[in-house]
């Protein structure tokens, strides 16, 4: 009798605790990304490294968009609204060729915006005028596609796969475009009365 009134007791602590913190934890799509490719990889280091450029890629390709998106929505500067439509346009392209190379090296990338574009998205969307929106996108956009410009510089010398490495090769000049433009862009926005 004592042990089923204490297990009841025990079930009603558990619940009232777990319901006060009633959060539905999302798995980050790049982390389950990055563990199913590990797992399927573990003994194929090439293939594990061509595997988290593609993540890193897809991962970039998806935040850009979302970036983008909002950028078009919430800016009032005809300039951010041009550069975020340039944006969308080559990150749903690039994120269109790199699925196939996914597909082919059976590697799994995110098919949805990541934590960390979540955290980017809603650092930019909680701006409350359009001169803080339009500075803080051109920051992002500058220190994004500079992380972006190295990764895959990398990759067009260290990719395993030819088709990936040529690919990388090709999106180089694409990413340093939009890098030189988000400087311009942040220059111009900090100056903008």
């Amino acid at each position: 009798m004592i042990r089923a009134l204490f297990s009841a007791f025990a079930l009603t602590i558990f619940l009232g605790v777990t319901s006060c913190k009633n959060e539905t934890k999302v798995d980050d799509t790049k982390e389950v990304a990055e563990e199913q490719n590990e797992a399927k990889f573990e003994e194929n280091d090439s293939k594990e490294d061509d595997s988290e450029f593609l993540v890193a890629a897809a991962e970039n390709d998806l935040m850009q968009i979302e970036i983008g998106k909002l950028a078009m929505q919430r800016s009032s500067d005809k300039n951010v609204k041009d550069f975020a439509t340039t944006l969308v346009a080559d990150h749903t392209k690039s994120s269109s060729e790199t699925k196939p190379f996914a597909q082919r090296l059976n590697v799994t990338v995110p098919m949805s915006i990541t934590e960390k574009g979540t955290e980017r998205y809603n650092e930019l969307n909680d701006k409350k005028t359009a001169k803080e929106f339009d500075e803080k996108f051109a920051e992002l956009m500058v220190k994004g596609h500079e992380d972006a410009v190295s990764k895959m510089e990398k990759a067009s010398e260290n990719a395993n796969d030819p088709e990936i490495k040529s690919w990388a090769a090709g999106m180089v000049p694409t990413l340093k475009s939009h890098l030189e433009h988000a400087k311009t862009l942040e220059e111009q926005v900090k100056n903008k009365k």
